[in-house]
Order: C-alpha cells, then sequence, then structure tokens
C-alpha cells in the first residue's frame, strides 16, 4: 500500500459509505427510506472512520484535499506531494460514487425525484444564497481543519511514553465531522470536502442515472472554493497562536 493508494482506497470506501447512506435513505423503495437527518450524519461519521481506519497507516487518511492543503499551508505536509494526495482523493471520490450507482441502480429508475438522486452524489443548498452558502462551507471547513490541528497522540505517564491505540485512533475525526454535520451541516449539506462534492457531481454528470435531472453547476464552485478558504484560514489562525 503507498500513500497514493490509500488515499484512493480510504477515500472510495468513505464516499461508497457516505453517499451509499444518502442513497438509502432519500431514494424510493429501500428498506431505510425516510432515515433522517441523524441516520445520515452518523452514517457518515462512520464513513470517515472506515477510510481513515483503511488509510491512516500508510498516508495519514487526508481523505480530503481541504485537509491536504491546510496541513501544507501549516507547515505539516510537504506541498511536493499535495498533487498526488489530492489527484487520488478525486479517483477515489468518483470510484465511490460509481459504486454507489451501481448497488442502488435499481432504486435510482424507481424514484421520480431528480434532487433526490442528486443528493446521492452531492451537496446542495437548503436555501439557496451565494454569500451564505459560501460562509457555511468555509465555517464548516474551518471547525475540521482548526480542531484536527488539536488533536494529539495517546500518551501515558510523566515521560509521555506513546500508547498504540490502532483503529481507535480514527475516533476523534470521526466525532468531529458527526457534531460538524449535526450542528452546522442543515445549510448545504456540508460537504467540507472538494472532492467528496466535485468527484460524484461529475460522476453524476456522465452515469447513465435513470431519470436524472441537472447538475447544477452553478452551485458546483462553492463547495470547493469554500472548503479551501476554510482551510487556509483555519492555518492562518493555527500558525498565528503559535507565535
Amino acid at each position: 500500500m503507498s500513500p497514493f493508494s490509500a488515499e484512493v482506497l480510504g477515500t472510495m470506501f468513505m464516499i461508497l459509505l457516505g453517499n451509499g447512506v444518502v442513497a438509502n435513505v432519500v431514494l424510493k423503495g429501500t428498506k431505510g427510506n425516510n432515515g433522517g437527518w441523524i441516520v445520515i450524519t452518523t452514517a457518515w461519521a462512520l464513513a470517515v472512520f472506515v477510510g481513515v481506519v483503511i488509510a491512516g497507516p500508510y498516508s495519514g487518511a487526508h481523505l480530503n484535499p481541504a485537509v491536504t492543503i491546510g496541513l501544507a499551508i501549516a507547515g505539516k505536509f510537504p506541498w511536493a506531494d499535495a498533487p498526488s494526495y489530492i489527484a487520488a482523493q478525486f479517483i477515489g471520490a468518483m470510484s465511490g460514487a460509481f459504486l454507489v450507482w451501481l448497488l442502488f441502480k435499481d432504486f435510482y429508475a424507481g424514484t421520480e425525484d431528480k434532487g433526490a438522486k442528486h443528493a446521492t452524489f452531492c451537496t446542495g443548498p437548503a436555501i439557496p444564497n451565494t454569500v451564505s452558502n459560501l460562509i457555511s462551507e468555509i465555517i464548516g471547513t474551518f471547525v475540521l481543519i482548526f480542531v484536527i490541528f488539536h488533536f494529539t497522540n495517546a500518551e501515558m505517564g510523566a515521560d509521555k511514553s506513546p500508547i498504540g491505540l490502532g483503529s481507535i485512533g480514527a475516533l476523534p475525526v470521526t466525532l468531529l465531522v458527526w457534531v460538524i454535520g449535526l450542528s452546522l451541516g442543515g445549510t448545504t449539506g456540508y460537504a467540507i470536502n472538494p472532492a467528496r462534492d466535485l468527484g460524484p457531481r461529475i460522476m453524476h454528470a456522465i452515469l447513465p442515472v435513470a431519470g436524472k435531472g441537472g447538475n447544477n453547476w452553478g452551485y458546483a464552485w462553492i463547495p470547493v472554493i469554500g472548503p479551501i478558504i476554510g482551510c487556509a484560514l483555519a492555518a492562518a489562525l493555527y500558525l498565528w497562536i503559535k507565535i
């Protein structure tokens, strides 16, 4: 497993399970239909857990260009490695979206709501407003990255001996994504990840999804630019605090 393949696989599993729960909740005829926001936010958090468990030992489990860029701005990750990480994240996100479509293909055909089908791939605003939607993505990503900067390794004793937590070490980011979804996610669907939104959005455009509608390209830049601004602000504040 290389860092590149780890980011591909980790992101793919995250999107398969994250967008999979949206499909299970919003597509007509599934056993999870109308499961609600708690189901979606909980499963998305657990999807992040799965992705981090897979990729963590090999790449650090960024799974998100905003994480990669934020860490690079803060001097915690080499800029030279950022393009390959971001490319892997997009490949993984698109692969995961393809698997969701493949798994729920019959249910796409049985669902009339074009917006519901679109939501299984990418995000959209509850109330369209360019400024407030952008602010929502900026704040959500700012919280994600700024808190990640403050994650610490488990230690024990006066000499601070490190404790190997294994897969349990993925729990902090799981809880972080969960609370962001529960608290801040209702405005835009909390993309907080350019690859998570744009990759599947591209797949929605090119896959033969039964009865699909438009792709809302006019909104598509917000879940990309918003997280990038948010991660940059988080990194800037982190560096300023450290001075």
